[in-house]
């Protein structure tokens, strides 16, 4: 009987600190939903990119060139080196509605492309 107490205990304690856990935490749902981004040829498809405007994004760029690449963008304050055949994430802030473009900086001439904000 006394073996019994101690699990039914230890197993309550591990129960209480699950629904902690459980209890404090965000929620999924808020977590930004990644948006996948292919760099090929010195282009990014989509090249055009929507994202629910106050909202944080996640954008995953796949470089399938061989060269590197530097996602460059002013508007969105980000610059990032992506090397070829490997890829990138890129956390975007929460965005006011809007065009907000970039571009490959290695290749600004066919590297080019704009975030939606919408």
């Amino acid at each position: 009987m006394r073996v019994t107490c101690g699990i039914l205990v230890y197993v309550a304690a591990i129960a209480g600190l699950l629904a902690a856990l459980f209890v404090g935490s965000p929620a999924v749902a808020d977590d930004p939903m990644p948006i996948a981004v292919t760099l090929k040829d010195h282009r990014f498809t989509p090249a055009e990119i929507h994202v629910p405007a106050g909202k944080r994004a996640v954008l995953i760029v796949r470089n399938e060139d061989t060269a590197a690449e530097e996602f460059d963008s002013t508007a969105l304050k980000v610059e990032k080196v992506i090397v070829g055949g490997t890829y990138g994430t890129i956390r975007l802030r929460p965005l006011g509605s809007g065009r907000y473009p970039f571009m490959g900086e290695f290749h600004p001439e066919t590297a080019q492309g704009v975030v939606v904000a919408d």
